[in-house]
């Protein structure tokens, strides 16, 4: 199996771009390439796609990188991250000052709950470090001169905006644009840790925005539903995907009074069978497996003959349908239930939803 290649985060590439602009603004000549320090002290080269001056004064600087998120399917791959320099007078400064602002496509934070306060551009912390400490070794190579002023950076992403309609950027309160994001510079393909940081901002958000019963789904289907019957906040509904007991123990401890969980049948049933992550590369479902616990948590002691041979579990509950035991899927329902409120000491209401986008059984 071929091996997923990394990437690198929106918030390495705004600080590649900012020290190629800074190194233009002071030293008046093109670059092509820069290289910057990460989080971890390594040093990673990045080929500049643009580097030139956005005025005839040559008073703006501009330069940016087209992201490469690796094997990542990351709606920024291919975007271009653009930082454009300029000098602000500032009387009493004592050297170069840094602003750092969001421009066009970088969206703006509306909610609290997030490591940045309302109103500011959605530029987050670690990138922040990046780029001020590659604008600083710009400052260090340049022409010395006495700088008596701030150096003003504008970090903007040009279709920022539309590719945020792919995001969960909205729900967060992050409007007009993207995030620039990053903890370490490096983007893991498919990584756990960007779906455990997104549903815990998420969370976050919704404690802060007075939130008291969340609504965790494994799928837009069934977030959907959700939506569809029930008159929920926006910041209620949390997109868990396959971290189950991870999100079960986040809202535990952000003291949320209940939680509603909509989940299809294959993941309900792995929740009845007690799977902390539901993801299929966490172990296949066993079929054989699931059939013996029906036979266990059954009220009345049939075979079960009916579902020898099934292949899946969507074809498990087809039989069971075809044989009206809708019993038997209810019990299931208020297993997984039993399971959730386990792991989360919170009361919690479960809902199956079918792939047609019904709710066809709670608990």
């Amino acid at each position: 199996m071929k091996r997923l290649r990394s990437g690198y985060t929106t918030g390495a590439c705004a600080a590649a771009a900012s020290k190629g602009a800074v190194l233009l603004l002071l030293g008046k000549e093109p670059v092509c390439e820069v290289d910057i320090a990460f989080p971890d002290g390594k040093r990673v080269s990045f080929v500049l796609a643009r580097c030139s001056w956005l005025n005839e004064q040559k008073t703006t600087a501009c330069c940016s990188v087209i992201k490469d998120a690796g094997d990542d399917p990351d709606v920024t791959n291919g975007a271009e991250i653009v930082a454009s320099v300029y000098r602000q007078s500032c009387e009493f400064s004592q050297g170069a000052n840094l602003i750092i602002i969001g421009g066009k496509g970088v969206g703006t934070v509306t909610k609290p709950g997030l490591a940045l306060p309302v109103g500011s551009p959605a530029i987050n912390p670690v990138p922040r470090q990046m780029i001020e400490l590659a604008v600083a070794e710009a400052i260090a190579v340049s022409p010395k001169e006495c700088l008596t002023t701030n150096l003003v950076v504008t970090i903007s992403i040009p279709n920022g905006e539309k590719l945020a309609e792919k995001t969960l950027n909205k729900r967060l309160g992050i409007l007009g644009g993207l995030s620039v994001l990053g903890t370490t510079g490096i983007v893991v393909p498919v990584s756990a840790e960007a779906w455990t940081a997104t549903i815990s901002a998420s969370i976050d958000v919704a404690r802060e925005c007075g939130v008291k019963e969340l609504v965790l789904s494994t799928g837009r289907t069934s977030e959907r539903a959700m939506e569809e019957h029930y008159g929920f906040p926006e910041e209620a509904y949390i997109m868990m995907g396959d971290y189950l007991e991870f999100s079960l123990i986040q809202a535990a401890e952000r003291g949320f009074a209940k939680i509603h969980l909509a989940a299809m049948w294959a993941k309900m049933l792995k929740g009845a069978l007690h799977t902390p992550q539901t993801h299929v590369r966490h172990g296949a479902l066993d079929v054989e497996k699931a059939i013996v616990f029906l036979k266990k948590i059954q009220a009345q002691h049939n075979t079960l003959a009916y579902l020898q041979g099934s292949n899946t579990a969507r074809e498990v509950y087809e039989r069971l349908v075809a044989h009206g035991a809708l019993d038997l899927i209810h019990a299931v329902c208020q297993s997984a239930k039993d399971y959730y409120q386990s792991v989360s000491g919170l009361q919690v209401q479960v809902y199956l939803v079918h792939a047609s986008g019904k709710i066809v059984d709670s608990a």
